[in-house]
């Protein structure tokens, strides 16, 4: 949760750019611009880290993954051909990567001491529910699978359309919609005994 929040509000400091700016970006890094890198590094890296996060529950491979992806685009910007949104061509590399990376990687020891460790998030007591209620939905989101739990991140957290997603995840929108289906029937289950 702590890393979720912190995410958070690192994400709000960072300011999203624009299609217009984005594009101009790309531009320059075709030309092998490292400026123009750097500050579309600096806009997605928030973003991609609180995906990553939530797909992998593997802090140790966020940085990772986010780099590996993140050096896709700054080798072969070329692939970005304008068809979709940018975000959505960065995030359909970020979502490879990560499962590439999950298939890879042994499977992660359980932090039994997880629960019991206080927020270091600040914030008056009127947040607390808010925080308590995100910590629940996303300890039952980690119960998901990671293709499931990518649906559910990219919808509520990147507010991505099923079509943006299907194009990410590589697969039909009727798939992304089945998979939002038993993700949303799950949550609902295992919040039903939420206080």
């Amino acid at each position: 949760m702590g890393r979720q929040a912190a995410a958070g509000s690192r994400e709000r400091n960072v300011p999203r750019l624009d299609a217009a700016d984005e594009a101009e970006l790309m531009t320059q890094v075709r030309a092998h611009d490292l400026r123009a890198f750097e500050r579309l590094y600096r806009s997605y890296h928030p973003r991609l880290s609180r995906f990553l996060m939530n797909l992998t529950h593997r802090p140790q491979l966020v940085e990772e993954v986010l780099n590996d992806t993140m050096l896709v685009v700054w080798r072969k910007p070329e692939g970005f051909n304008g068809a979709s949104k940018l975000s959505t061509w960065i995030f359909a590399i970020a979502y490879r990567k990560a499962l590439k990376a999950l298939r890879r990687d042994d499977p992660p020891l359980e932090d039994k001491a997880s629960d019991h460790r206080p927020s270091p998030e600040p914030g008056p007591d009127h947040h607390l529910d808010e925080l308590q209620t995100r910590q629940a939905l996303l300890e039952a989101m980690g119960e998901l699978s990671p293709t499931h739990r990518a649906v559910v991140d990219l919808t509520y957290f990147h507010e991505t359309g099923y079509r943006e997603i299907a194009e990410i995840m590589d697969c039909p929108v009727d798939t992304v919609k089945s998979r939002m289906y038993y993700a949303r029937r799950h949550l609902k289950r295992a919040m039903a005994n939420w206080p």
